[in-house]
């Protein structure tokens, strides 16, 4: 079973609002690469979304379905892939500070995934659901109200140099008007 955990700059109701967003699910779980079908009760349990994983030409419909959920606080799934199996997916936020802490734990539960050695399982979901959180940090932190701390994004832009919406950063007399005779 992986499991990964991130401190996310916003609060749990943030992270949650991204989640109950099914359309979202291919911006923020590696793999999903579009969506077909959202049910109206979604993110209540027994709901289910149909998406696509894969790489366009070779895509695989599937689905995936709430088993349990707990606004800002829980939501299990069982993520469908096949002919790769079903994963457990179970994703539990807690407030930290101003911010939270996201731990997303995979599982695979059936089909040939569940024969894979668990420290080669292991290693591939870690790799991949760092990833996902890392997706999801940047939609839950830029969809949530600017507070004090920077967003994920805002800290690796400042990091390689890069300036964000609403950074001074330098003018072009070409360009800005404000700088006109």
């Amino acid at each position: 079973m992986s499991r990964n955990v991130r401190v996310l700059h916003c609060t749990p109701e943030d992270v949650f609002e991204v989640l109950g967003d099914g359309w979202l699910y291919p911006a923020w779980v590696v793999g999903a690469s579009r969506m077909r079908e959202v049910d109206d009760t979604w993110p209540m349990a027994g709901a289910e979304l149909h998406h696509s994983f894969g790489v366009w030409p070779v895509l695989i419909d599937d689905k995936t379905l709430v088993e349990q959920f707990v606004p800002s606080r829980l939501m299990v799934m069982k993520a469908r892939g096949w002919p790769i199996g079903e994963a457990r997916v179970t994703i539990d936020v807690k407030p930290r500070g101003e911010g939270c802490v996201v731990r997303i734990q995979e599982e695979p539960i059936a089909g040939p995934g569940r024969f894979v050695p668990t420290a080669v399982m292991d290693t591939l979901l870690h790799w991949r659901n760092d990833e996902t959180l890392h997706r999801l940090a940047y939609l839950a932190e830029g969809r949530a109200e600017r507070r004090t701390a920077a967003t994920t994004a805002q800290k690796e832009m400042a990091a390689s140099g890069e300036s964000h919406q609403g950074d001074a950063g330098p003018t072009n007399a070409a360009t800005d008007p404000a700088t006109e005779p």
